[in-house]
């Protein structure tokens, strides 16, 4: 869980240290940061330090986005915005061989004429989500689990071999296996430590299908915290493969023929009391809830019902938000276990939104697990938008009209054949423009400052791939054509 810090605990914590290492988060889900000075850290406890804008003005290989955004361009100079240092996000990196442990912060970039968080910037997004659900009396607690590919390949092997022929971790299909995790056990071993040194407590780490990967799922926190540590588990990942001549990577779709890579998230929402808002009491499971209208839904409150029903209205809505990527939407695709509609269910996996409670999980476990990103998300954009959503479904206690989907078919008796299930967008194209729609619900949950943004990076992501000419196009015309 999170602690909290006094600016003279941090002094204290870091009295032996000469430098800090200092990390801000841009829209693709990138650690942008420094080594700073502890006297230039110090001095900048209460007022923030300067950085430049231009880490929210250009793409993940540092182009400019075309057009130029307002955030940060040329006409105002790529000015300078101010990063806010959190001091609960104090944590130490891992000492090596060669280096000690270096005192770690995550900082929140804020507007330097407003003084308010930046709308671009998915920290301060996920700090307001945060605040209008504490103003309900309601906090979130949410986990993540990542699928990730591995490759026995270096930073440098990848450019030499122009990213074809890698080889894989380990070769073959053992999802679950207890032998594969032997062929690189220090490594395998080395992750679960290292993340739990720096705050990153797991609770499940396990060979998945595919050659080479592997899954972690992340221990249940408060949800800016999971935020946190979604985001710093890939930088643990990345570090500790480095050290192991391993290159973890977390593109949702490394294959066409193999399954892709899954960034699941499990949400809950808790009263001032810490009771689980989605859990339903011991009559109301004894005896089942009279005002549900599927029978499914018994296992879950109303409250629960009216944040599915908000999320599941606006799921075509906030996808870009939880897959950010043109290859993530190469995962969404049939026959691979991966949600492609507008739906939800209990023991179903190609559901949207899949509910875990009684007799599945205690009462106070009770949640939803929302199926639909891939290891390629940016877990504060993921968790502001489907926490949008559902506390707008809660504010305006939006019905569930739609029955959900199950093991055999629809829980209403109903044969799934004969329920016209809405598909998820195909592109980030298409994904996109229905986000920067003018009645998109994104607006309304997300802001239209957010939207604008953001939008507009996913629409030069797209710009950029269209251009591109791919191996598919040399294979399929160069000879031919």
């Amino acid at each position: 869980m999170t602690e909290t810090y006094t600016a003279d605990q941090i002094k204290d914590l870091i009295k032996d240290d000469d430098r800090v290492q200092l990390a801000g988060v841009d829209v693709d889900g990138i650690l942008r940061g420094k080594f700073m000075a502890k006297d230039k850290f110090l001095s900048s406890l209460d007022t923030g330090f300067g950085f430049c804008s231009v880490v929210f003005g250009w793409d993940t290989h540092d182009s400019p986005y075309q057009p130029e955004l307002k955030i940060s361009n040329l006409s105002n100079g790529y000015r300078d915005l101010v990063a806010k240092i959190d001091l609960n996000s104090y944590r130490r990196t891992n000492a090596t061989a060669q280096l000690p442990s270096f005192p770690f912060f995550l900082v929140t970039f804020m507007d330097p004429e407003s003084g308010e968080g930046l709308h671009a910037c998915p920290r301060a997004t996920l700090s307001k989500v945060v605040k209008k659900l504490e103003d309900e009396g309601l906090s979130a607690f949410a986990g993540a689990e990542y699928e990730f590919f591995q490759f026995r390949e270096t930073p440098t092997s990848i450019y030499e071999k122009d990213f074809h022929n890698l080889e894989p971790l380990t070769k073959g299909m053992h999802g679950y296996s207890l032998l594969r995790p032997q062929l690189n056990n220090v490594y395998f071993h080395d992750l679960w430590d290292n993340c739990k040194s720096f705050g990153i407590p797991l609770e499940g780490h396990h060979t998945e299908t595919g050659p080479g990967v592997f899954e972690s799922a992340l221990a249940y926190q408060p949800v800016l915290r999971m935020a946190d540590n979604a985001q710093l588990f890939k930088y643990v990942a990345k570090t500790t493969g480095l050290s192991h001549g391993i290159l973890p990577t977390f593109m949702a779709k490394p294959y066409a023929d193999q399954p892709g890579c899954s960034g699941h998230v499990h949400i809950s929402l808790r009263d001032k009391e810490g009771r689980n808002v989605f859990a339903v009491g011991p009559e109301d499971l004894k005896e089942g809830r009279k005002d549900a209208k599927y029978e499914d839904t018994k296992r879950i409150s109303k409250e629960a019902e009216w944040f599915l029903a908000g999320v599941l209205e606006g799921l075509p809505d906030i996808m870009p938000c939880l897959v950010p990527t043109i290859n993530g939407y190469k995962r969404l695709v049939e026959s691979f276990w991966a949600p492609t509609s507008v739906s939800y269910a209990y023991e179903n996996r190609v559901a949207s939104v899949r509910i875990i409670s009684p007799p599945m999980a205690d009462p106070k476990s009770t949640r939803l697990e929302v199926r639909v990103p891939g290891a390629d998300m940016n877990p504060y954009i993921v968790f502001s938008a489907v926490l949008g959503l559902g506390l707008r479904g809660i504010k305006n206690k939006i019905e569930l009209t739609r029955p959900p989907i199950s093991t055999k078919g629809l829980s209403d008796g109903s044969a799934a054949s004969e329920i016209k299930l809405e598909r998820l967008p195909k592109s980030l194209l298409s994904a996109t423009e229905r986000f920067m729609a003018p009645t998109s619900l994104a607006r309304e949950v997300l802001g239209d400052e957010f939207v604008d943004h953001y939008g507009a990076t996913r629409l030069n992501e797209w710009n950029v791939f269209s251009q591109a000419v791919t191996d598919w196009e040399l294979k399929r015309y160069l000879e031919l054509a």
